[in-house]
């Protein structure tokens, strides 16, 4: 397969699982903007930093407020990073990979880009928000659904399925560092009902509630919860279950092509270490300081895949 190809297959599935995942985010900021609604502000400034968009929101003109946030995180063309963005790069990048591609799955993107298209041409009314958010959710879950279901086990799968799953762990971990080191508003609140609430809203946001509730009942606390969210290898959004998809993707791409890249070695260190981790470890030297290591190391990660198969040439 050409690098190109594989780079636009690569880029494809990120910006498609960065638009469920920053709607999932602003569904955070909203749920726990609610529980607060005295620090409302402070709640969506750090949904705005957990992006990465800080600078360009305030050169917008942006105001830490649910309007301001939400329309230029999901709407604004102005803004590479907004799920109309995104969108409309993933479609182009569909567009470019046609042939590597079914019927099924450029139907499904073009119906996303379609659909999203005319959903977001307004502006979007706090009473509309939920709704939005969940058409945003339902139409990544049709193009994940159609790639899934119709796609080969080769190369363009397991191209398709790095991108989906390095950009995943990503969202997870920075939504787990926003909860617990930007949204608590003091230390004395740690365990407190307040502290429950917004643990239980990134369960909420990471589709992961039931499945939760499921293993563990009513015990909600936050060592629990980021257990879950970070080794639990049945969860489908968990970083260990993301790393353990990404190497085996990795290992099927270097026995087709009979060779071993140094990104395959990289997934498996990560991998293995968390294996290796136990929450109380983590907590005990820091969650903040382990999850910024991790996106830093996964960032690393998706360069070296870039690196290793050639997406510029």
């Amino acid at each position: 397969m050409l690098g190109k190809t594989a780079g636009g297959l690569f880029w494809m599935f990120r910006y498609l699982e960065r638009s469920e995942n920053t709607a999932r985010l602003v569904d955070a900021g909203f749920r726990m903007a609610l529980t607060r609604s005295d620090h409302a502000e402070d709640e969506w400034a750090s949904i705005i930093d957990t992006a990465s968009v800080r600078q360009s929101f305030l050169n917008a003109g942006g105001k830490f407020d649910g309007q301001s946030v939400v329309n230029f995180l999901l709407r604004d063309p102005a803004n590479p990073s907004s799920v109309i963005s995104i969108t409309e790069a993933a479609r182009n990048n569909a567009r470019l990979v046609r042939t590597a591609l079914t019927r099924e799955v450029w139907e499904a993107v073009n119906e996303s880009w379609i659909v999203l298209k005319d959903v977001l041409a307004r502006p979007i009314k706090e009473t509309e928000l939920p709704e939005v958010l969940g058409i945003i959710r339902r139409q990544s879950s049709l193009v994940r659904g159609a790639t899934v279901g119709t796609m080969l086990r080769n190369d363009i799968y397991n191209f398709a399925r790095i991108g989906t799953f390095i950009e995943r762990s990503d969202n997870i971990a920075r939504i787990l560092d926003v909860k617990y080191y930007v949204l608590l508003p003091s230390v004395t609140l740690v365990g407190s009902t307040l502290d429950n609430v917004q643990w239980e809203t990134i369960l909420r946001s990471a589709s992961a509630e039931r499945a939760f509730r499921w293993l563990h009942g009513g015990e909600a606390r936050a060592s629990t919860i980021a257990d879950f969210l970070i080794l639990d290898r049945r969860m489908p959004r968990s970083l260990l279950y993301c790393l353990r998809k990404i190497a085996g993707n990795l290992g099927h791409l270097c026995a087709d092509y009979n060779t071993r890249v140094p990104s395959l070695g990289m997934a498996l260190s990560m991998r293995d270490d968390l294996e290796d981790r136990s929450i109380e470890r983590i907590m005990d030297t820091g969650l903040h300081e382990f999850l910024l290591a991790f996106i830093q190391n996964n960032n690393m990660l998706a360069q070296q895949v870039e690196q290793d198969f050639r997406f510029n040439s």
